[in-house]
């Protein structure tokens, strides 16, 4: 009988959902706690549906995309990055201007549309020597370089720029933003514990969500469109997850500038303090991405990153993703550095095997292109309507696949 309630209570929350009614905190609890195989599969079905009801021609979506790592170096130290080194570690780098415009430049011949910038925190306030690498470079900030390393790509190889480039203030990102199609921060998680003596985030300068969170709501008064998302698997309970989704929900609702919402699930590392935690499980991973959907709705364009679960990664398909991210032909994740990106040929057969259209977009998602109110600049505005369709797609005779 108590089996039989918690299965009702599931399956009244998913019709709920299916009605277009907002889900609560207590919604996406029950939810995500219940482990049994029939309240999965109806939660992954009402996804699915949520999903094709805002995308009836079943379109699925990819960036191609260079890896522009601007510089390793970072203020913080996480429990589970091995991108982030010290100025003396090996592998500790800062691209100079003719790196980042040789790989932009082969990027570009490559067919690719974006150049995602990746770079550590305000490396300057915990690096004495990062501070003078920025001096012999001309610059005062790492942020000040990642404005002039995007419009630097844009205006001499016609990639379109998203810099991921953690916690930023309003000069800060208005400076940058100009030069971007679109910008990135993820939220990761909302768990004040996971600040805590041994967890990840101990001792972190920039990861507590009330500060991501001011970041997104800098970026919307400048109208910036961002790219967002949890990291699960790092110790967060379940609960703590949907928190983490309903954080960004609200900044959604009051704000309206973001994009996209990444569900990425963590991968242990050799050399990081988390080498033993245990990864998400592919179920693990289906069962966030189905309560995602249903917690931000139709609507939202929801991503998860294929080359982290190499083998089934077709399956989110059937929890109402409708984003691959950003898939390169020339550079590796320099995140997650053991994670090879599919073929895109593969990619494009088994969305199609699960019924779907892969499609290339922009940085900028199609109904953000449409809509014609989140290009920064005229540069970025011009590039945009080179590249796109009248649906906001990138157009068909400039896709390029392996």
């Amino acid at each position: 009988m108590a089996t039989q309630t918690v299965r009702s209570t599931v399956q009244s929350v998913i019709e709920k959902a299916l009605a277009g009614e907002g889900l609560m905190a207590d919604d996406g609890y029950r939810l995500i706690a219940s482990r049994d195989p029939a309240d999965l599969t109806a939660l992954m079905a009402a996804a699915c549906e949520l999903n094709d009801r805002a995308r009836p021609h079943r379109r699925v979506t990819y960036s191609r995309k260079v890896f522009l790592p601007l510089t390793n170096l970072c203020r913080d130290r996480c429990g589970y990055c091995t991108f982030v080194k010290g100025p003396h570690q090996r592998g500790a780098h800062t691209m100079t201007p003719d790196e980042v415009l040789a790989v932009a430049r082969r990027g570009a011949e490559l067919g690719c549309k974006e150049a995602l910038l990746s770079l550590g925190d305000h490396p300057e306030e915990r690096h004495p020597e990062m501070r003078e690498t920025l001096r012999d470079l001309g610059f005062e900030s790492t942020p000040e370089y990642a404005a002039a390393m995007s419009r630097l790509v844009l205006e001499e190889t016609g990639l379109l720029p998203h810099t991921n480039c953690g916690t930023l203030d309003r000069d800060e990102m208005a400076e940058i933003a100009p030069w971007n199609a679109s910008m990135g921060i993820m939220l990761e998680s909302a768990s004040l514990r996971l600040h805590e003596p041994g967890g990840p985030h101990h001792g972190t300068v920039t990861k507590r969500p009330e500060q991501r969170v001011a970041t997104l709501e800098t970026a919307a008064g400048l109208g910036v469109a961002m790219t967002t998302g949890i990291l699960i698997g790092i110790g967060e309970t379940p609960e703590e997850r949907v928190d983490a989704l309903l954080a960004i929900r609200d900044v959604q609702e009051r704000c309206g500038n973001v994009q996209e919402v990444i569900v990425q699930n963590f991968r242990a590392k050799p050399t990081t303090r988390m080498r033993y935690a245990p990864e998400p499980s592919a179920l693990d991973m289906l069962r966030t991405l189905a309560v995602a959907r249903l917690l931000l709705g139709p609507e939202m364009n929801i991503q998860a990153p294929p080359n982290l679960q190499a083998d089934g990664y077709e399956t989110y398909l059937l929890c109402g993703i409708n984003d691959w991210g950003g898939v390169s032909p020339l550079t590796r994740d320099f995140i997650n550095p053991e994670a090879a990106w599919p073929d895109t040929d593969r990619l494009r057969a088994l969305t199609r095997e699960a019924g779907y259209e892969l499609r290339e977009r922009t940085a900028l998602y199609p109904s953000h292109v449409l809509d014609g109110s989140w290009a920064r600049s005229p540069q970025v505005a011009s590039r945009l309507a080179e590249l796109t369709d009248g649906e906001g797609y990138v157009k068909p005779e400039l896709e390029r696949w392996n």
